[in-house]
């Protein structure tokens, strides 16, 4: 079967439509605030102005206010809304939010459509998901869960830890990972709850100083004691929790990618522009060779990203596991947007590092994306296992 990567022309055009309106609205704004929003009334007035335009919540149903987009169509979609840091969080699709809505519409029962998702996509409340633990406990090995949930009358009861849960300030509900069978280190025995942020259960301990600010809402540590939850606040089947959890990670690591590439793209333009205009040596820049070689390498690693990304979420859209695929562009892009912003910078100089571009604060943001979502390393990991364990299933010999 050939893999399709041209986009529908409504996806195009849809495409076309959140490039423009993130360069007219969305820039000034990520540019007067140095690329971090902290307050309501900004989230309130870009997303306004993201309905007003029809680019709003594309990614989730018509029957949310969306335009039902499959993981090709977001690929398209979500790097033009990426190429401002501001842009995901206008459009309704910066993490965590994007992701549980994702979830949300996979697995959740009509009634708990309407209380969650229902809001969530409109933009009138916003969302973490609790997975993350302080080590010992779940991290780059979801396995080590050990936050617990135990039955009680009515309901469950759940304890434990939580740290770097992205949106947890201001959020008006919690998905929660929590071990209700097994002990840390099985493969099985999760189950994921819908938390209200009221439930006295559920404290917020501290906002952890980090070196990335552009996500809404920041990144904290939570404890759940004694936090008690009705039965219809399990989330899917109970036990289930790491099968849905790959409902969301597969898909989530995706559009982190999608959108990091945006801004992958944002910082070449910014070199680009600085390389025709500054002339040093009497010459322009963009004539010299080793710029020339740093803006070639730039264009290889955005257009190989692209590339892997759109391969991945074809593998999804046809409902294979692509979790070889995701892993694959996950680590390579976290990568390759790294590369692509810190030779930017380099290629600016001075005013790279100055606070008159925001090429310093990009480089900050992206980042720690080579660890959240699974660090590089692990993908490495499991990338290799698969390729042996394929090899040995396949009966292959070896040849010199």
């Amino acid at each position: 079967m050939a893999v399709e990567l041209a986009p529908d022309p409504d996806v195009a055009r849809l495409a076309e439509r959140t490039a423009a309106f993130v360069r007219a609205v969305v820039i000034p704004v990520e540019e007067r605030l140095g690329g971090v929003a902290r307050t309501e009334s900004v989230r309130a007035e870009l997303q306004a102005e993201a309905k007003a335009a029809g680019v709003f919540v594309p990614h989730v149903g018509v029957e949310f206010g969306g335009h039902g987009l499959d993981m090709r169509g977001r690929a398209v979609v979500f790097e033009e809304a990426g190429y401002a840091l501001l842009g995901p969080l206008a459009l309704n699709i910066a993490a965590p939010d994007e992701g549980n809505m994702h979830l949300l519409e996979a697995i959740a029962t009509d009634e708990q459509k309407a209380r969650y998702l229902a809001p969530l996509a409109a933009g009138d409340v916003r969302s973490c998901f609790a997975m993350t633990e302080p080590a010992p406990g779940a991290g780059s090995d979801p396995a080590a869960l050990a936050t617990t949930a135990v039955s009680v009358p009515g309901g469950w009861r759940i304890d434990g830890r939580k740290w770097f849960i992205t949106g947890a300030e201001g959020a008006a509900f919690a998905i929660c990972m929590a071990r209700t069978s097994g002990e840390p280190g099985h493969a099985g025995g999760a189950t994921m709850f819908l938390v209200d942020a009221d439930n006295p259960g559920m404290k917020i301990v501290r906002h952890i100083d980090t070196l990335d600010e552009s996500l809404y809402g920041g990144h904290l540590e939570l404890i759940f004691d004694g936090c008690v939850v009705p039965d219809d606040a399990v989330l899917g089947e109970v036990d289930q929790g790491f099968r849905y959890a790959q409902v969301r990670l597969g898909p989530a690591r995706m559009t982190h990618c999608m959108r990091w590439l945006g801004i992958a793209r944002r910082a070449q333009d910014i070199a680009l522009a600085r390389a025709n205009e500054r002339e040093v040596f009497g010459a322009k820049l963009a004539d010299l060779g080793m710029v020339q070689a740093m803006i070639a390498d730039n264009e290889i690693d955005i257009a190989a990203s692209r590339g892997l990304i759109l391969r991945a979420c074809w593998e999804l859209d046809a409902g294979r596991s692509a979790a070889q695929a995701t892993s694959i562009a996950k680590t390579f892009t976290s990568e390759a947007v790294w590369r692509v912003v810190d030779r930017a910078l380099q290629i600016c100089g001075a005013l790279g590092v100055s606070g008159d571009v925001l090429l310093g604060r990009f480089l900050r943001e992206v980042r720690p994306f080579r660890i959240y979502d699974g660090p590089s390393e692990t993908h490495r990991w499991s990338i290799a296992r698969r390729a042996t364990r394929r090899h040995a299933a396949a009966g292959a010999e070896v040849r010199p």
